[in-house]
């Protein structure tokens, strides 16, 4: 019996072939279920993983607010809700006034010129007006508290006391400290937390200002003799307070300026306040008029008239009386000189 052996070969190859295949089929598609049963459980978990949660933090808290600046000592008065007077003005009030303007100078009519300081000392009694202290609708009338008023809200400018020529403009906390001097902090008991007050605490201070120190006003001005209206004219040019320091037991140790104010920016201001008339309140005249009309006390300190070295007279006359001398001397000088311009 013969056999084809290339023919059994081919059929057994064909069924190993069939079988092998449909093998790796089942494998195939098992192989992708269980990837598909991995995959449902590794979301599965990861959906049902609990939520990470987040570290606790320490929030530190708020910086203290900053000290409050320091602000000028300065008096608040409440407007009246209804006139303080019957009399009708006709609508026109005290803070309607303007100065009158002076008269135009020119350089070639100035002949005669010299710059004057003074002191107006408000104990005297031509210048008690400066003490003068009452509540009105546009404020406190004290000459200080006016001067104080219009610096705090910037109507005026405060110039350092170091010069007289008005170059370094002072803030509002510089004048502070100037007046009440600078804050400092001390130790005391702590009763509240120890009875005994073995505990302290550190609490701050500054002392409180004192309007009764400021005592005189110091002036600068010139003197100038307009050839075109054969006239001497008084021009002011600075105002400063003059603080006095006293010691413990109360009496007078120094005194200091404590800063100048330039008087044109100050003229139109002072218009509209009334310095005080003790024998008859209504023949009031405003501060700016009061300036102008020179009716105020005085002496004289330092002056351009023969003094090449720029020196004050305290620094040339040590004797009280004799300086008080020779000021007045400065003023007869300044007189003569006008009278003799003219001819009898």
């Amino acid at each position: 019996m013969k056999v084809r052996l290339g023919s059994i070969n081919t059929a057994d190859m064909k069924k190993a072939l069939i079988i092998v295949g449909f093998v790796g089929l089942m494998l195939a598609v098992a192989g992708e279920v269980s990837a598909q049963t991995r995959k449902r459980t590794t979301t599965k978990k990861t959906t049902n993983a609990p939520a990470q949660v987040a570290q606790d933090t320490v929030v530190a808290p708020p910086p203290p607010p900053p000290p409050p600046p320091d602000t000028i000592p300065v008096r608040s008065v409440k407007a009246g809700r209804r006139p303080s007077t019957t009399i009708d003005s006709g609508g026109v009030t005290i803070l309607d006034k303007i100065p009158l303007k002076h008269d135009n100078i020119r350089l070639d009519d100035q002949v005669y010129r010299q710059v004057i300081w003074r002191v107006i000392d408000t104990r005297e009694k031509m210048n008690m007006g400066f003490t003068y202290e009452a509540d009105e609708d546009n404020g406190n009338q004290k000459f200080l508290n006016i001067l104080l008023k219009h610096i705090k809200e910037g109507n005026v400018g405060a110039f350092s006391a170091a010069d007289d020529r008005f170059t370094t403009l002072l803030t509002t906390s510089d004048i502070a400290q100037k007046l009440s001097g600078s804050s400092y902090q001390v130790d005391v008991p702590d009763f509240e937390k120890d009875p005994t007050g073995g505990t302290t605490k550190t609490v701050t201070i500054r002392n409180e200002f004192n309007e009764e120190s400021i005592r005189a006003f110091a002036l600068k001005e010139e003197v100038i003799f307009d050839r075109e209206t054969s006239r001497l004219h008084f021009r002011i040019l600075g105002i400063a307070p003059i603080q006095t320091i006293f010691n413990e037991n109360g009496t007078e140790r120094a005194t200091t300026r404590l800063f100048w104010v330039y008087y044109p920016d100050l003229r139109p201001l002072l218009s509209r306040y009334d310095a005080y008339n003790p024998r008859n309140m209504g023949a009031r005249m405003s501060w700016e008029e009061i300036f102008e009309s020179r009716y105020f006390s005085s002496y004289i300190y330092k002056s351009t008239l023969n003094n090449p070295f720029d020196r004050q007279l305290d620094g040339i006359v040590k004797d009280p009386l004799m300086r008080l001398l020779e000021g007045d001397k400065i003023k007869n000088t300044i007189f003569n000189w006008e009278q003799d311009q003219w001819s009898y």
